[in-house]
């Protein structure tokens, strides 16, 4: 099979490099936009085109040979992805699109189901559209209230319990949900989801949490049962996997309770004229024909982070991102204006405006450089309004970056101001 990692843990980063095809391809590449999809290993590559080459079959129908093979790897892409989330049992793991169906999964599924007129659902102002959009569109509907937790100047949430503002100035009894980013994808602030779940529940233990996780994942060990959330969304390509998959994982009471999200093939337990009765999950949200290709290569991007370490992957990024925000107040001064949170709080994204110069105008220089950043509002509306900018420029670092790639982007900003001053 597709298993070429067998040492426990990769000890070099030109060896992590390595196994990224992409950069034989474009040598002088340097890629600094994971935060919107992470380059792909060649062990994932290998498994995806491994299904599509050697046993390309439909899963959980056909009792012949290629068929059971690829229910047989499909469902071990998902016990494998309970265990690098601590899940209770694979059944608790639901294979989607990625975070924004899973989240919109959770509104449809039991968000419209709970929420009614003058109910509350908390957010907070960094979050993704992904996971603000859902929740405003039910509170609209159902006249409902979407309290949002603002940020402090630190670039953390006001809820943190260093600062004034405790949960409790948010979380009342008519708060039947709370969606929080576990990492901002603009700001790269880790929130303590832990203590926020926790002292919510204490407040109101009947509130259900949801947990996005899209930037978390990829960069930082999870455990699902020690986070105490009810919800936990996240997506493949943002840590190493193939596009179109990602995970919704819930607690089996709830999910339980949940009406299907589609309806159509594999979810249904029976089906008469009179009546329909729904499979258990996971199978009641998988609908129809899944992401069969995907969810494999999703399984051996799970084998390739844990082969790498978790954990060594974000002491890396964030060693990274403290080089680059040193590296750049130093070279820049006051021209750079940094988006970023003290260092507790800090993961591997560093997000900055430069001058007076458009994002993009920035992100179009730095790629005739070599550099591949993101520029605009990254999704982020309501927290780009509240930051007083219409744009910014991200840099976002995974395991296959160096220090290089921090030298060529301080470079790269040089040739913007010659060019653009």
């Amino acid at each position: 099979m597709h298993r070429s990692i067998h040492r426990k843990h990769m000890t070099s980063i030109q060896d992590i490099k390595k196994q990224f095809p992409i950069f034989q391809n474009n040598p002088s590449l340097t890629y600094l936009d994971s935060s919107a999809t992470s380059l792909k290993p060649q062990t994932v590559i290998d498994a995806v085109n491994q299904y599509y080459i050697e046993y390309s079959a439909n899963i959980h129908r056909g009792i012949y040979t290629i068929a059971e093979k690829a229910t047989q790897e499909y469902e071990r892409a998902r016990k494998s992805i309970a265990t690098f989330i601590n899940a209770s049992s694979p059944e608790e793991v639901i294979f989607t699109r990625g975070t924004t169906e899973s989240l919109n999964l959770v509104a449809s599924s039991l968000g419209s189901e709970i929420i009614g007129k003058d109910d509350e659902i908390v957010t907070t102002i960094m979050e993704h559209h992904s996971n603000f959009v859902p929740w405003q569109e039910i509170a609209t509907k159902a006249q409902g209230s979407l309290v949002i937790i603002p940020i402090r100047d630190d670039f953390t949430l006001a809820v943190e319990s260093t600062g004034k503002s405790q949960i409790s100035d948010f979380i009342s009894s008519k708060t039947k949900l709370l969606a929080i980013t576990y990492v901002s994808n603009t700001l790269g602030t880790i929130n303590s989801v832990k203590d926020i779940i926790t002292a919510a529940k204490k407040i109101n233990p009947d509130i259900i949490t949801i947990v996005d996780a899209a930037q978390a994942a990829p960069h930082m060990p999870i455990d699902v049962q020690d986070v105490g959330c009810d919800f936990l969304a996240f997506s493949g390509h943002k840590m190493c996997g193939p596009t179109g998959i990602g995970v919704l994982w819930g607690k089996r009471a709830l999910l339980e309770r949940m009406r299907p999200y589609q309806f159509g093939g594999e979810m249904i337990d029976h089906v008469t004229v009179e009546k329909t009765t729904y499979a258990s999950p996971p199978h009641k949200f998988e609908a129809g024909t899944p992401a069969i290709a995907q969810a494999i290569g999703l399984g051996a991007a799970v084998d390739f982070l844990n082969a790498v370490g978790v954990e060594k992957i974000h002491q890396h990024e964030v060693t990274l991102a403290a080089h680059t925000i040193t590296s750049l107040k130093k070279t820049f001064g006051d021209r750079i204006t940094i988006y970023s949170p003290p260092a507790p709080y800090r993961s591997g994204i560093v997000t900055f405006t430069f001058g007076k110069y458009h994002a993009h105008d920035v992100a179009h220089i730095l790629d005739e450089e070599g550099v591949a950043v993101r520029a605009g509002h990254h999704c982020t509306m309501p927290l780009h309004t509240h930051l007083g900018i219409p744009a910014s420029v991200r840099a976002s670092f995974y395991l296959y970056n160096i220090e290089e790639d921090v030298k060529k982007l301080v470079a790269g900003l040089k040739k913007v101001e010659a060019v653009l001053k």
